[in-house]
């Protein structure tokens, strides 16, 4: 490893920044500067031989692309070691690993690639948000089931659209599978609403309180916007995707678009704002305005979406029950 790669933290004491490339079977660890990379089983085997070389490292920061919750249980141990991670996009990965001239790509690359992330997202002067903080036992419990009644809401919409294919002969099968999963999501509810009941009540009550968050998207909003309450309106914005982005160039100005973020928390908010447009005293009158001033029916809808997710932010960090009167103030 070259001296250039390493930093030092402010005892002078060496920094290393690890990256490491997930798969189902295998994940393999590289640091940044070095040329080899070490691979093992993605089981607690594999874990443990990794802290036992980690331990050798004075870590700056650990890099682990999201692999489709692969990452999950090797992210919790890392942080329970007390060790600094961040789980990233892996669009944004590839990305960086091409502009850096990774073109190849095979799972050492990536690991190594990662490493180099790592060092630069540790030098970032805008922290926020780099890092992961170790979610409570409560909290990852309710993310696994607005997960999986995403998963069967998905499933049987699947199952509703081939009921309408050509094979009406295995409609009975299809009905069949309908009302097992009508029965699965209808039980996940309950289990939902009990959880919320007993771990996140009183913000699940002031939330609930406003026309159009039901308890679906109260349940999807606590579970994967934890830092409601936290962060600033902007910050909440990008976190959620709902923050307009710049297209310009020179004297160019394109035209602004919303991307990324977290979906689940962007299609909640969607679906919410559908009823808030109609019904909520705040939202109704403001979508109105914006549609009389000329903009288009999805930039009207956005912006209501992105209010809402304001007054959410703004209801978790003063712990103030619902106030149409408060909250209509801003536009």
């Amino acid at each position: 490893m070259t001296d250039a790669a390493r930093e030092s933290d402010p005892d002078g004491r060496h920094l290393d920044y690890i990256g490491i490339d997930m798969a189902k079977a295998r994940f393999e660890w590289g640091v940044h500067g070095a040329r080899s990379t070490q691979s093992v089983t993605n089981e607690p085997a594999g874990f443990v031989a990794l802290l036992a070389d980690l331990r050798e490292h004075r870590v700056g920061l650990i890099v682990i692309e999201a692999t489709g919750g692969l990452e999950h249980a090797l992210a919790s141990l890392l942080l329970d070691a007390g060790l600094p991670v961040a789980v990233v996009n892996p669009r944004a990965a590839r990305e960086f690993a091409r502009s850096m001239g990774h073109l190849a790509k095979t799972d050492a690359i990536d690991a190594l690639a990662l490493a180099h992330y790592a060092h630069t997202l540790a030098h970032k002067a805008d922290q926020a948000g780099v890092q992961v903080a170790p979610a409570p036992a409560h909290l990852e419990a309710l993310q696994a089931m607005v997960l999986r009644r995403r998963q069967l809401m998905d499933m049987r919409v699947a199952e509703t659209n081939r009921r309408q294919g050509p094979m009406r002969v295995l409609r009975k099968s299809i009905d069949a599978v309908i009302k097992t999963l009508n029965e699965q999501i209808d039980a996940l509810d309950k289990e939902i609403g009990t959880h919320l009941d007993q771990h996140f009540k009183e913000l699940d009550k002031r939330f609930e309180h406003i026309k159009g968050i039901g308890p679906n998207t109260c349940a999807a909003i606590v579970a994967f916007m934890p830092e409601l309450g936290q962060i600033s309106n902007a910050r909440a914005a990008k976190l959620a995707g709902l923050a307009p982005l710049n297209n310009d160039s020179g004297s160019s100005r394109g035209k602004r678009s919303i991307w990324g973020g977290r979906s689940i928390v962007r299609c909640a908010l969607h679906m919410a704002t559908l009823s808030a447009v109609r019904f909520n005293p705040v939202i109704r009158p403001f979508y109105q305005r914006l549609l009389t001033a000329g903009k288009p029916k999805k930039v009207a809808m956005t912006a209501c979406s992105h209010k809402l997710l304001r007054i959410l932010n703004a209801m978790a960090r003063s712990g103030k029950p619902w106030n149409p009167d408060l909250h209509g103030v801003t536009a």
